[in-house]
């Protein structure tokens, strides 16, 4: 089943004095979400977004792994965007820039993309957890922002809970649907064929589908050759 999501560091869980943010879900997903980037990722180098890094933990545990990619991590909220650079200093990894403050409904993502402060062409974008929690506005504009920024080979990743033909995957997921939706009525887990059609209207097509373990997926889009 997915996290029931709640914003990092109001969920209960303790805060470290430095600011750094701990989800449990990280400690149970990092491993099977890296054996599907890693394909990809191996032996290139280039600049990767991850859009919505919320604590932090992942773009950590991947930069650790691919020292020949600059990573750069991104999110809206304060508490988040202080618990990354805190577990940026905290890994002391030259090839983690600090974090960006992304609006994702802005498709053209934020002022450091155009200003010379932030990457160029992006190798990919990875998007864990996010556009279910979120309005569909924040869909579009992940999308949009990510057919303007990946170079021809790049690739976005998503990771997350998802229907399939309008039907759920498990019941677990159905349930955490009806949860998300009574929290706000714009939130809801999407629909894999709704993303296909979005993807396209900017250029990007489904180029795989990894099953993930508690009914996730992780779907990669790449350009429309």
């Amino acid at each position: 089943m997915a996290d029931y999501v709640v914003e990092f560091g109001k969920d209960g869980r303790p805060v470290e004095p430095d600011g750094r943010l701990d989800a449990p879900a990280f400690h149970r997903n990092h491993r099977p979400i890296w054996a599907v980037l890693q394909p990809f990722l191996t032996g290139k180098s280039g600049d990767v977004i991850e859009a919505g890094s919320g604590t932090g933990q992942h773009v950590v545990d991947f930069a650790r792994r691919t020292p020949e990619i600059i990573w750069w991590p991104s999110d809206l909220n304060a508490q988040h965007l202080k618990s990354i650079d805190a577990w940026r200093a905290h890994a002391g990894l030259s090839n983690i820039r600090p974090p960006l403050r992304i609006d994702l409904t802005d498709p053209s993502w934020c002022p450091e993309m155009h200003d010379g402060c932030g990457p160029g062409e992006l190798l990919a974008v990875f998007c864990a957890n996010v556009i279910h929690i979120a309005p569909w506005r924040v869909a579009e504009g992940l999308f949009a922002g990510a057919a303007r920024y990946l170079r021809a080979d790049g690739r976005l990743f998503l990771y997350g809970p998802f229907k399939r033909h309008g039907k759920h995957t498990a019941i677990s997921n159905a349930v955490f649907d009806t949860s998300l939706r009574g929290r706000d009525a714009e939130w809801g887990v999407r629909d894999i064929e709704a993303l296909e059609k979005l993807a396209g209207s900017v250029g990007l097509v489904l180029h795989e589908i990894a099953e993930m373990p508690a009914n996730n997926l992780i779907l990669v889009f790449s350009r429309d050759a």
